[in-house]
């Protein structure tokens, strides 16, 4: 009895077995296409639709899922019909056993084959873009692991991207390509189109598409990107490429513009001279660095670290430790908005020569070009810069430093810094915007032991020996550093004790004919100094002088007037009261005038008429008695340096602001 159950038993096992063979055999798994296509349909949110459903191999332990001719709308604000993609034949082995007989249901698929895939990726009415795909979260709830993928074999793959917004309308070919003499599969992409108006084309080849491939064997990466005169190459491995982890990159980066990067990588940078730099990338920590780079912007070296934090924030977050040990000032001269890099430049471009003689044309000294204001707004930045060494034909400056933070567009400068010797000039400066594209800005500069000597002789003809110091106090609103300083407010003070300036400056000033060609030969050259004051107001953009004094042992050289840094028109009188007699001294003050960009010099001649120019001529013949005096120059820089200083000492804090520094 036990073995006729038994007996059934097989027989019945053996029937069902047959039964499963015999559907697996003839059943027509097409009648499930309509269920397929809703389930899909519903994950990706727009409308999905097969051509025919099969699956083959069902009694082995890697059946073939095979999709034929799947087409894939778009988002639901799409106008009716149109499609996101196309793809010939989408077929995918699963494993059975791991499927069945895994705890929590492992989803493993060890080939997927995608054929003649097709695609126009573009951004909706909305501005939202296609290509983005919002699974619900029960797709994949918490703590289900994703699917595990071998490798993914693509014939043909051909997606055509058009984006207003970034100006962006190419085409992408994508393929994978077989082993080749012991070699492993490849995936190749090519890029043809054109991507921020410039003109793109890239190269992609990179390992096969596994995520379970050998932990111990890196994925290869080989990336060109042209775009433009922009000129990415990026070469080396990925320990996990599904992660970015691991990364073993080098990256090369040369170009016109730093600026030109922004629609690249998505990170404003300031304008600049053409460039080349090398660098190592890495990405942990959902960080990605450009490590120990090192090159050349215009004719200035620059080396340190970048890196680009964006997970978990609004914005994200750039940080930089910059380094030059020679800088060519002009090459930051974007910074302030003036066109970058050095005339007689080697790398010089045709476009900044262009840039450069319109901002010649240009009546304006102060650059006027406007703040970009959304950029500022991309991206929070923690930036410092140091340059060892500078040059400069028209200023002093020796040596840079720079604190720069960006935070929400808000910018702050704390310190910006100018060695100049064993001085500085040093100062604080916000920029935040306001109302449109408008910008407030506050700055507040102090002039430490600045040496007279080097600031004369980078912006005149003149000697001279002595330290100044001062401080300004800016603040304006505008969008350009035209238009905040034609419509600032503040004070300027720069004060003197002690040293000399040269004797043809002072007798120019009062146009002693005799003594400035005697000084002009260095007989004397010098003229020792007693006290030096410029008091300097900033009302709505009129800079004006409140005292101008030059007090030497040949003469007060006093000055009158201001500029309107609206149109930088300059207004200034200078007179001289001599010490001693002189033959030949014309009673006329000097006028200083024209613009900051085109100043003239003359004498302010106040007679007119017949009988004006004959005392004109006669005064030439007059003899000046000397009748100036000795200022009482402590009193001048107490007061002084209690308003720029505001220290219970005055006295004493005017001579450490002047004094020599100790060897």
């Amino acid at each position: 009895m036990i073995a006729a159950r038994h007996r059934y038993g097989l027989i019945g096992s053996a029937a069902a077995v047959g039964i499963v063979v015999v559907i697996a055999l003839v059943w027509n798994w097409n009648w499930f296409r309509p269920m397929v296509e809703r389930r899909i349909s519903a994950q990706l949110d727009r409308p999905v639709q097969l051509g025919h459903f099969d699956i083959k191999g069902l009694l082995s332990f890697h059946p073939l899922v095979v999709l034929d001719a799947v087409s894939i709308g778009n988002p639901p604000d799409f106008p009716n019909g149109t499609q996101f993609g196309s793809i010939d034949r989408l077929s995918a082995r699963v494993d059975l056993w791991a499927l069945l007989w895994s705890r929590g249901g492992d989803v493993v698929l060890p080939e997927i084959a995608i054929e003649h895939p097709n695609g126009d990726l573009r951004p909706g009415p909305k501005g939202n873009p296609n290509w983005v795909f919002g699974l619900p979260a029960s797709s994949n709830p918490q703590g289900t692991p994703m699917p595990r993928i071998g490798g993914i074999v693509i014939t043909e793959g051909n997606f055509h991207v058009a984006d207003p917004k970034l100006q962006a309308d190419f085409i992408v070919a994508v393929h994978t390509e077989a082993p080749k003499n012991g070699g492993e599969e490849k995936l190749v992409a090519n890029i043809h189109g054109t991507y921020a108006k410039q003109p793109i084309s890239a190269t992609f080849t990179g390992g096969a598409l596994l995520s379970l491939r050998d932990p111990n064997k890196p994925y290869p990466v080989d990336l060109r990107i042209d775009n433009g005169e922009t000129h990415i190459l990026m070469k080396g491995t990925i320990q996990d490429p599904l992660h970015l982890d691991g990364a073993a990159l080098q990256l090369e980066l040369d170009g016109k513009n730093l600026a030109d990067l922004y629609p690249l990588i998505g990170i404003p940078l300031a304008p600049t001279p053409p460039f080349q730099l090398v660098g190592h990338v890495d990405y942990t920590d959902n960080r990605i660095r450009f490590q120990k780079f090192a090159g050349m912007v215009g004719q200035s070296d620059l080396e340190g670290d970048f890196e680009v934090e964006r997970a978990g924030r609004e914005r994200p977050l750039v940080t930089a430790n910059l380094t030059s040990r020679k800088v060519v000032l002009a090459d930051l001269a974007g910074f302030i908005g003036a066109t970058p890099g050095k005339e007689d430049a080697a790398n010089d471009t045709l476009e900044l020569k262009q840039k450069r003689a319109a901002q010649r044309s240009n009546p304006k000294l102060i650059p006027d070009v406007p703040v970009d204001l959304p950029k500022l707004e991309v991206a929070d930045f923690k930036v410092t810069y140091v340059a060892h060494s500078i040059q400069s034909d028209a200023t002093p400056f020796d040596n840079l430093r720079a604190n720069l933070t960006i935070e929400n567009g808000k910018v702050s400068l704390l310190p910006l810094s100018f060695g100049i010797g064993q001085s500085s000039i040093s100062g604080n400066i916000h920029l935040d915007p306001v109302s449109g594209d408008q910008v407030h800005a506050v700055a507040d500069i102090d002039f430490r032991q600045l040496d007279l000597k080097k600031l004369l002789q980078k912006i005149t003809d003149f000697n001279g020996d002595g330290f100044v110091g001062g401080e300004a106090h800016i603040k304006g609103t505008g969008n350009s550093l035209s238009q905040m300083l034609g419509n600032g407010d503040g004070t300027l003070k720069m004060f003197m004790s002690g040293g000399d300036v040269s004797a043809f400056l002072i007798d120019l000033a009062g146009l002693d004919l005799g003594k400035s060609v005697l000084s002009w030969l260095g007989l004397p050259d010098r003229a020792p100094l007693r006290c030096m004051i410029g008091d300097f107001a900033l009302d709505q953009g009129m800079l004006k002088t409140r005292n101008l004094l030059l007090d030497t042992t040949e003469a007060n050289l006093i000055g009158k007037g201001g500029v309107n840094m609206k149109d930088e028109a300059v207004a200034i009188e200078l007179t001289t009261q001599p010490k001693h007699p002189s033959f030949g001294r014309l009673p006329l003050p000097i006028d200083v005038g024209g613009t900051l960009k085109d100043p003239s010099v003359g004498p302010g001649l106040r007679l007119v008429g017949q009988d004006g120019a004959a005392a004109t001529l006669l005064s030439l013949l007059t003899i000046q008695l000397g009748t100036g005096k000795d200022n009482d120059c402590q009193t001048i820089l107490k007061g002084a340096t209690n308003a720029a200083l505001s220290v219970p000492d005055a006295t004493s804090a005017a001579a450490n602001a002047v004094a020599p520094p100790r060897p």
